[in-house]
């Protein structure tokens, strides 16, 4: 890993152990150490093939061991507060915060991507006294560490895998990160960042070889029905039901004239006559019969 620290800078022995830490590790990477961004002081910034994390040191001003304990107040080591060499511990977060906050702002002004950045806090203890966990969670993002040159492995882990984005920062992008950030006084050489394993350029994705395809013998399956088809034989029908409408319309008209006669009657013909009974003359009588009678 390339390290590159301020000129003038005056370290802590925490910083410089840390430093040690940096340049023993064969990752690739580039640790800009006490660097200014904006208007704040930062322990160090690392860049690495795949994002960015701000980094705060922080060493201990006595022998201090046990189960780290990190919460929203005070820290504490076995129910003891820490006792740190430079400030309390409850400003850390904070602290943190507005580092990888003044970086993102910095790379957003240059019109660069500013999600891939990351925080932590490095706690050095001294060598020989064992802090556990090594490592803590203080939310999505900002993470506290322990490391020492004698147990440094917790802190590699994280710097080789706190982004899970693709290799996206080449030699390029890492040069225009160092402008944007305003560190050109630290910058290497595009040999030394090759050299340390940074791509030349965004690497291309493979092509995914194709699948050999698994013959399956297809269901058959019948045939949908022509939809041509059906409308002729729908065009059949109504034709042929008009036919057979026209056909009963010819038959009734020929019924109806067979029925009626062929010329008119008059109306003399049509008139109805009435004649009257003949009346009985008046004077005489109905003839009486008696049984027996002969001339009756």
């Amino acid at each position: 890993m390339l390290v590159r620290i301020r000129p003038g800078a005056e370290l802590t022995g925490a910083e410089r152990e840390f430093v040690e830490c940096l340049r023993a590790y064969p990752s690739t990477g580039l640790a800009l150490v006490d660097c200014q961004v904006g208007d704040r002081r930062l322990g160090a910034v690392i860049v690495t093939p795949r994002g960015i994390t701000v980094i705060e040191v922080k060493g201990f001003r006595r022998r201090q061991s046990g189960l780290l304990a990190v919460s929203a107040g005070n820290w504490t080591i076995s129910d003891s507060p820490l006792d740190l060499d430079t400030e309390q511990s409850a400003g850390l977060t904070d602290r943190v915060e507005h580092g990888v906050h003044a970086v993102r702002v910095a790379l957003e002004q240059a019109l660069q991507d500013s999600r891939h950045v990351s925080g932590a806090v490095v706690m050095v203890p001294y060598r020989g006294v064992v802090v556990r966990p090594a490592r803590t969670a203080l939310r999505p993002g900002l993470d506290v560490l322990v490391a020492n040159t004698v147990d440094a492995h917790e802190l590699r882990v994280y710097l080789e895998g706190f982004s899970a984005g693709p290799r996206e920062w080449t030699i390029d992008r890492v040069l225009a990160t160092c402008t944007a950030l305003g560190v050109g006084d630290l910058t290497p050489s595009r040999a030394a960042l090759d050299a340390d394993g940074f791509d030349g350029n965004r690497p291309t994705q493979k092509p995914i070889p194709p699948q050999p395809r698994k013959f399956t013998e297809p269901i058959q399956a019948p045939p949908p029905a022509d939809p041509s088809r059906r409308g002729k034989l729908a065009g059949l029908i109504v034709f042929a039901a008009a036919l057979i409408g026209v056909f009963v319309v010819f038959l009734v008209v020929g019924s109806a004239l067979l029925n009626d006669p062929p010329s008119p009657r008059t109306t003399s013909e049509t008139t109805q006559t009435t004649t009257r009974a003949p009346s009985t003359p008046a004077g005489k009588g109905p003839t009486v019969c008696w049984p027996f009678q002969s001339d009756c």
